[in-house]
């Protein structure tokens, strides 16, 4: 019988894996040579793991779009059974918030909003709140300038202005007659 536990060290090094971690998996898709997953469970005697996928926003019917992030991954409703010998390393899967607060961003980590059912081939809750006038949602990757008042954020683009201008401004409004009532 199969004996389940709770951590495993990657052979060679010091890394431990333990069920709930995330972690790179080695893959055989030539474009896409690591992918990310969540520990399920592991079963060292029979050299396993068991693991949900997240998923690349252009491995997904919808395809990636103007507003995902370099390091957004979605997670799945895809589970899968691997050899324990395909995992690479660990990395880390944030809320968007709290990716937004990493200073800096490291290469081992990633950001989840959104969740993907392989199934139906669809994005699972995709709301998701919009600030600026375009109505597109918020990409950590693209400069931002927040309202002093309202405190929505908007793309300089958006008010008419090139981002090196509005990364210099000491305070921004959106507008003359913003108030802060007009916060989300």
């Amino acid at each position: 019988m199969a004996q389940n536990v709770n951590s495993y060290t990657i052979n060679d090094t010091n890394i431990v894996i333990k069920v709930g971690d995330y972690v790179r998996i080695s893959t055989d898709d030539p474009k896409t040579s690591t992918s990310v997953a969540q520990v399920e469970s592991l079963d060292v005697e029979r050299q396993m793991v068991r693991i949900r996928w997240y998923y690349l926003p252009e491995e997904t019917k919808q395809g990636r779009r103007i507003f995902h992030g370099i390091k957004e991954v979605l997670l799945s409703n895809h589970y899968d059974v691997r050899s324990i010998h395909t995992i690479q390393g660990k990395c880390v899967v944030y809320s968007l918030e709290n990716y937004m607060n990493l200073k800096p961003v490291g290469v081992d980590d990633y950001f989840c909003r959104y969740e993907y059912n392989c199934v139906e081939k669809c994005v699972v809750n995709a709301f998701v709140d919009v600030d600026c006038d375009c109505e597109m949602p918020y990409n950590p990757d693209l400069f931002m300038v927040q309202c002093d008042r309202c405190k929505r954020r908007f793309h300089p683009s958006c008010k008419g202005m090139k981002d090196k201008d509005a990364m210099g401004l000491t305070e921004f409004l959106c507008s003359e007659d913003c108030s802060d009532d007009d916060a989300k």
